[in-house]
């Protein structure tokens, strides 16, 4: 099961937290910020325009949606696609992990921009591999302080690239106010402080307070809460510390029916994603449970229809996920016994002159890094690829990006430029055998210029591979595993009958997206075309009335664009 910080998805960091935190008896906070104060001061001078609030969903999925829907059981998600816009197939990042997601929304960037190539990664010449805290184990074997220091210092202060501007930085330059609650990647220029339970600095020497820079509002849970004292949240040990929907529901709540609403509000509802890495994507329990959520998010206002007479809400997911199969069928895939021939670094331990070989899984998606000029890249690939569960092996080298269909051994190679064109305005180079990522080449009838090429099951299969090849210095792999199965390490979680992400195929990699407020949609339907569409909301004088419901009989009222 996937443990983590703010929801199952991401970090677990807040389990030891807790558990500390119940033997310590409490986690009291004793600061107070000033998060109000600064937006208040600065929302004089954007009366008349609407405020733009983004709900982000864990693992939230169009096939719950319009399941659920057919069931009649989600009648809020029913009101915001009928007077709104419905997309079912945005594309996310790659590697499908958060915090590379969210950093892909947050600076327009794919993987070589932004610089966090996944949940776990090796940076090069490093002596352990980077753990942001995926499960109890693998926390246990990282070492809890490394961890928290990663998490909580590291990842928005060093590992996400400081040249290269968040939404957040960019707003703050406008003079246009932002906040988050319990986003995971908020890199801002507003200082703030992360204050740890005194039982947790004091036993793993952290210091104390942790000095961030984030949004004018940012609510981390009970370690950045600027509500306290204001209202009463739950953010106690037993409510995961605030990390979880409740939380993050209650503080717009609060802000809504205070008006004092930032100009843009980032809202991160986690609870959904560990009842499918628990149950798999059939779960409809957790579909139920964010529909309330949401229906609580427009009752803070007077009405639904003035909720969006006044706001432009916006609700997506970040990733997918694929179910994996029981036990029985042999799902897990353990790396280390698979390359068993090389020297593979125990997870958790420290790099040393034998090393041949480290891991960094991420679900169903892993780097696996040469660490010796003989270990050659392509040497790993004809071990892996033996394993028919595994999906796709690509690797980087002479200004090639190499792919391998494991099973079949089918070859293909790519780069960026060149006669090929796809949806996006990319253009592409590509050699050897296409089906490796279900690409097709056509051109439309009467028409001169490139030649088009279609994505099948993998959607933007060549820029995501790019973007993670690119993502950080070194010699690695990155390999998928087929849907049913994922990928692992000693002390890496694992999801057995349950559902898993990290993957480069639809099942991971499509996500909805649903836009209420406004006629504006993005360029293009990927989460790393959000940035410059939400930047344009913002600078806008956007005064649109709601949309009225459209008539339609595609899966019970749903209308999708054509």
């Amino acid at each position: 099961m996937r443990c983590t910080f703010v929801g199952y998805g991401r970090l677990c960091l807040w389990l030891p937290l807790v558990v500390i935190c119940l033997l310590a008896g409490g986690c009291q906070q004793e600061h107070k910020e000033q998060d109000l104060l600064q937006i208040r001061s600065t929302n004089e001078h954007s009366t008349g325009k609407k405020k733009v609030i983004f709900v982000l969903v864990d693992s939230l999925m169009a096939q719950s949606i319009e399941r659920g829907m057919e069931q009649n059981e989600l009648p809020t998600f029913r009101y915001l696609i009928e007077h709104g816009q419905y997309y079912p197939d945005m594309v996310s990042s790659f590697p499908t992990m958060s915090v590379s997601i969210d950093s892909t929304l947050l600076t327009g960037s794919y993987p070589e921009g932004h610089h966090l190539p996944g949940l776990t990664w090796y940076p090069n010449n490093g002596k352990k591999v980077i753990g942001y805290g995926s499960g109890p184990f693998e926390i246990l074997r990282r070492g809890t302080k490394p961890v928290l220091t990663h998490a909580l210092r590291d990842l928005n202060g060093k590992h996400l690239n400081p040249d290269l501007p968040t939404l957040y930085e960019d707003l703050h330059r406008l003079g246009i106010t932002s906040g988050a609650v319990n986003g995971l990647v908020y890199r801002g220029m507003t200082e703030h402080q992360l204050n740890l339970p005194a039982p947790i600095s004091e036993l793993f020497s952290l210091a104390q307070p942790i000095v961030v820079k984030g949004p004018d509002f940012l609510a981390f849970g009970a370690l950045s809460n600027p509500l306290d004292g204001k209202t009463d949240l739950p953010d106690g040990p037993t409510d995961r510390l605030g990390f979880n929907d409740r939380y993050a529901v209650e503080v717009a709540k609060y802000l809504i029916r205070t008006h004092q609403l930032p100009d843009f509000l980032l809202i991160y509802l986690p609870d959904l994603d560990g009842k499918l890495h628990k149950h798999g994507p059939s779960d409809r329990k957790g579909i139920r449970e964010t529909d309330r959520r949401l229906r609580e998010l427009l009752e803070a206002y007077d009405s639904h229809e003035k909720a969006l007479n006044d706001t432009i809400l916006i609700v997506a997911g970040d990733s997918g996920m694929s179910k994996v199969l029981p036990k029985d069928q042999k799902p897990v895939i353990h790396l280390p016994k698979l390359l068993q021939r090389y020297r593979v670094l125990p997870a958790g331990e420290t790099i040393d002159k034998s090393t041949e070989i480290a891991l960094a899984v991420n679900d169903t998606m892993a780097y696996v890094y040469s660490l010796k000029p003989e270990v050659t890249l392509e040497g790993v690939a004809d071990i892996l690829k033996s394993d028919p569960r595994i999906d796709i092996i690509s690797w980087q080298e002479d200004g090639w990006i190499h792919c391998v269909k494991a099973g079949d051994g089918a070859f293909m190679k790519f780069k960026a430029g060149g006669d090929l064109k796809d949806k996006y305005g990319q253009s592409w180079t590509v050699q050897g055998a296409e089906q490796v990522l279900d690409l097709t080449r056509g051109s439309e009838a009467g028409q001169k210029g490139p030649t088009r090429i279609a994505y099948g099951k993998y959607p933007d299969p060549l820029r995501r591979l790019q973007g993670a090849l690119l993502s950080h210095e070194g010699r690695f792999l990155v390999i998928t595993a087929k849907p049913g199965y994922e990928l692992a390490e000693a002390g890496s979680p694992t999801h057995v009958g349950g559902g898993a992400h990290g993957g480069l195929d639809a099942s991971a990699s499509q996500v909805p997206l649903i836009i209420c407020g406004t006629k504006k949609r993005p360029e293009f339907l990927r989460i790393v075309d959000l940035k410059p569409f939400l930047l344009d909301l913002l600078q806008s004088e956007n005064r649109e009335p709601i949309q009225m419901p459209r008539k339609s009989a595609i899966m019970g009222g749903i209308s999708r664009p054509k």
